[in-house]
Parts: C-alpha cells; structure tokens; sequence
C-alpha cells in the first residue's frame, strides 16, 4: 500500500511467505507494506521440527504470541540466560530490547500468531551473533 491511499478495512489471507533476519519464514500479514498499519504487525509463524532462530532482539518494540499448536523454547536475558516453553493455547510477552532465540525441540510443527507494535516488522530486529553458541 502506498501512501496516497485511503486507510480501509483489510482482509489479508496469508499465503505468502517471506523470511525473516532471524532465520524462520513468515506468513506474510498486517504490516505497514500490506495495509499501511502504523503502530502494529501481526503475522503467521510456523516452525517445523527442529527449526532454531538466530539470537535476536527487536529493539524498539513489544512482541506477543499466542502459540496455536506444538510448543516452542525460547532462551531470553542478556545472555539467553533464562529458559521457557510456550505451549498451545498460551501467549508470550517479549519486552522492546531483551535478546531471544526460539526453537523447536519437538517433533511436531509449532504455529503462532505473533503481534508487534511496530508496523515494520524487520526493520528493528537486531542480531546477536556472540549469543548463538550459548544454546545448545
């Protein structure tokens, strides 16, 4: 969408992937390049068996995710310190600026809903090289 048009009411059906910085692919969703959205980002991930992303941070926005099958780990903290396992039918809350790194142990598919407030979804994502090797 460009900025010349009006702000509308938008269906989006996701069906086109693209990949992230952060070494998964996502279903493309609401963003400011589908519907001109100026303050959020919702889109559709699913991590097969064993998939890892790369240690990352988003550094000026919130990130929320409703995991909707499977369950995935993510390592979080200054130095992926800290350890969680979402599962289907809960949500996660990732602050602006904590460094992550989500993964697939199981042998099932994971699917979420992920939500940003930034409209932009790539464009804050900070890698963090010097964090991959402390997950094992």
């Amino acid at each position: 969408m460009n900025g010349d048009e009006k702000a509308t009411c938008r269906v989006i059906r996701p069906g086109s992937a693209y990949d992230g910085k952060q070494g998964l692919s996502y279903f493309e969703g609401i963003a400011r390049e589908t519907v001109g959205s100026t303050g959020l980002c919702m889109h559709l991930l699913t991590m097969p068996p064993g998939a890892r992303a790369k240690a990352h941070l988003h550094e000026s926005h919130e990130t929320a995710i409703y995991v909707l099958s499977g369950e995935a780990h993510t390592w979080y903290g200054d130095r992926l310190q800290e350890h969680v396992v979402v599962r289907a039918g809960e949500m996660f809350y990732i602050p602006a600026g904590v460094p992550h790194l989500p993964a697939n142990l199981s042998d099932a598919p994971c699917s979420a809903v992920i939500a940003r407030t930034d409209p932009n979804e790539q464009e804050s994502v900070v890698l963090l090289p010097e964090l991959d090797g402390l997950v094992g």
